[in-house]
């Protein structure tokens, strides 16, 4: 098998980053999280990254994280892959999450750019070969400055290639002149990390992506990639414009675990639109602007709204999770 096949095999090509669903208090629904996840893979997605950006990592306590990647395998690990979100800015935690992840049976990590504290080029390298180094899960690297504050400069992901367990690279930064000459020059797997810009990377050689809004409608997405595979460049366009205005009303107005959150709720797929503080539901004047832009989406596969019921109220503010030995 070649290096290319099996690192479309390791991953997929299609992935979802997945929501967290919660109850309406707050608590990890992980009864919900395998029915979702169970879903998404009817829906044809080869691989899923559970506790992500989109899954709300941040606000996830480490017992959290490890049972929902260990219920999420029990519920799919047999028909698609699991990818672990296990970065964090501190490189020791974030080894420590890797063999929690490899522990609870994930078949990859995602690793987010150390965030906050900005470390140089040498610190990154670093960072992620020691993650990559503690467990033999093979690795995503997510680069995403916007949230980060820094990125993952070319040289830097050059070196990184080198690493056995380093196959392939999420990119939300945008710089499709930097993919190419990393394509060129290494054997990674790119994954297209903008939902409003998977077609343009598919375009250039990337292999798949890893979306938000495929938590919404996965089958059109899976359209686009198996398109541009087959050289159906007119068939992938069709699909991405059909997507637009569903890709707006997830990613524009509100952050895109919100947004994702408050349609899959309208749409009866999840029981609670709850995100964790500091997110907070729409508020009303960015519910009715999500509504508008759903009321523009027309024959997406997976996205009937003739039956959309949003619940602003039940999208309202944020929550705390119970933390033990407090009053909440």
């Amino acid at each position: 098998m070649a290096d290319s096949d099996i690192r479309s095999y390791t991953f997929g090509t299609l992935v979802t980053a997945m929501v967290t669903p919660f109850t309406s208090d707050g608590e990890v629904d992980y009864r919900q999280s395998a029915e979702l996840a169970s879903k998404l893979v009817d829906d044809g997605n080869d691989a899923l990254v559970i506790s992500g950006t989109t899954g709300e990592t941040s606000t996830l306590e480490d017992d959290e994280k490890e049972k929902l990647f260990r219920v999420i395998v029990e519920a799919v690990g047999d028909r698609a892959k699991v990818i672990a979100g296990t970065g964090t800015n501190h490189t020791s935690h974030s080894i420590e999450m890797a063999k929690r992840a490899a522990k609870a049976g994930a078949h990859g990590q995602l690793i987010v750019t150390p965030y906050y504290n900005k470390p140089t080029q040498a610190g990154i390298l670093t960072h992620f070969r020691l993650v990559a180094d503690a467990t033999d899960l093979p690795v995503i690297l997510y680069d995403i400055p916007g949230r980060t504050g820094v990125e993952i400069k070319y040289e830097t992901i050059l070196r990184l290639a080198k690493h056995p367990n380093i196959l392939a690279v999420k990119d939300a930064k945008g710089d499709f002149s930097e993919v190419s000459r990393v394509l060129n020059q290494t054997d990674l797997m790119y994954f297209s990390g903008d939902d409003a810009n998977v077609l343009p990377h598919l375009a250039i050689g990337a292999s798949g992506l890893i979306g938000v809004t495929a938590n919404i409608a996965a089958a059109p997405y899976r359209t686009i990639v198996d398109a541009v595979n087959r050289g159906d460049l007119a068939t992938a366009t069709a699909a991405h414009q059909r997507l637009e205005p569903l890709v707006r009303a997830t990613m524009t107005h509100v952050p895109g675990t919100v947004a994702a959150k408050y349609i899959l709720h309208g749409l009866g797929r999840i029981g609670s639109p709850r995100v964790r503080l500091p997110l907070v539901g729409p508020e009303e004047w960015e519910a009715a602007a999500i509504e508008d832009e759903l009321a523009l989406v027309r024959e997406v596969a997976g996205a009937d709204f003739s039956n959309f019921r949003p619940d602003r109220n039940a999208a309202a503010g944020g929550a705390l999770p119970k933390v033990h030995g407090t009053t909440r």
